[in-house]
């Protein structure tokens, strides 16, 4: 006779896969929402201004999702993991002054500054994930704290002037230039879309998409499988400022010139991205694609209220109220999962 009682009796295989079921239909369906309200936005702006539609105007909406995007595509490694990641601004803006020097100062070739840029991302991203996972430092502190030492390094690198990439044949046409004649569409968009692809595989097919899910749903748990969930952590603040660093590229290549002051409160619109993408701040839930329509919702509402002359203050409010909304209705969605 099993000792085992009805309580701890492992649920039989069909009420799992009913479990898993329930999930992904829950996930699809928030993910089905965020890209109504994105059709909704683009549809009453229309209405609201014609211009709004015209492909000159989409096409600056898809240019200016691209940094926003490849932020908020690091960003949600991050946060599935429960954890949060401030300095992705002033990070981004060290990586392009990185990759200035690279390519200015230091003249080598183009494919050298791009890999320069990605490499030093992906050194704040290890930094952040060293302090956070082998001396426990709370991911907001030792984020904040990167966002201020990154701010200052992009400073005294620059010296405290933009770098300008003149000299560098090329250069923008990475992020401006258009890969078929007459197409409206530049070559950032292509490579933010290629990366978001990227972003997927990685989430969904590797060990470390494996495990960013289950230390955010129970770190726990996760530990006492045996698994190194602080040399895993690591990998995945890693992995997450790669794409910090590519958009330090992208941002510099877009304006022709590396800005070392540029950068703050890109983190905040990063992070709302990944919320209205339906990504859980509580961690343990959250999708790429679910990310790149949050950053076409943030790019699309940007514009159209920039658009329809709204003045700069009343869109920042805008921006907040949205942010707001869309944290409470994530705290409304774990409610429902743990009633």
């Amino acid at each position: 006779m099993s000792t085992l009682t009805k309580a701890e009796a492992p649920a039989p295989p069909e009420e799992k896969t009913t479990g898993d079921l329930a999930v992904r239909l829950k996930s699809s369906l928030q993910q089905l929402l965020a890209f109504g309200s994105l059709i909704v936005l683009v549809v009453l702006f229309g209405v609201m201004n014609s211009r709004f539609l015209q492909p000159t105007n989409l096409s600056d909406i898809l240019l200016s999702t691209v940094v926003i995007g490849l932020l908020a595509l690091g960003a949600t490694f991050v946060i599935i993991t429960g954890g949060i990641d401030l300095s992705v601004g002033t990070g981004m803006s060290l990586c392009s002054v990185v990759t200035g020097v690279v390519l200015t100062y230091l003249g080598l070739p183009l494919w050298a500054g791009v890999i320069g840029g990605v490499l030093m991302g992906a050194l704040i991203g290890a930094v952040n994930g060293f302090f956070i996972s082998f001396l426990k430092i709370p991911p907001f502190i030792a984020t904040l704290a990167m966002m201020l030492v990154a701010q200052g390094l992009a400073l005294v690198v620059s010296g405290t002037k933009p770098i300008y990439f003149t000299g560098t044949p090329g250069f923008s046409s990475l992020a401006l230039g258009k890969p078929i004649a007459g197409l409206v569409i530049p070559n950032a968009v292509f490579i933010f879309f290629a990366a978001a692809v990227l972003a997927g595989i990685v989430m969904s097919k590797t060990l470390i998409g494996r495990y960013t899910f289950s230390i955010g749903s129970n770190e726990e748990a996760t530990k006492l499988s045996g698994i190194n969930v602080r040399s895993w952590k690591l990998w995945i603040y890693t992995v997450a400022g790669a794409f910090t660093g590519l958009a330090g590229v992208m941002i510099a290549a877009r304006l022709n010139s590396a800005q070392p002051g540029q950068g703050m409160g890109y983190e905040l619109q990063a992070i709302a991205a990944v919320v209205i993408g339906g990504t859980s701040l509580q961690g343990g839930k959250g999708s790429i694609v679910g990310t790149v329509i949050g950053a076409l919702i943030m790019s699309v509402l940007t514009n159209g209220l920039r658009i329809i002359s709204v003045p700069q203050e009343w869109q920042n409010v805008a921006i907040g109220v949205v942010i707001l909304v869309a944290v409470y209705l994530d705290m409304l969605r774990r409610k429902e999962t743990t009633a």
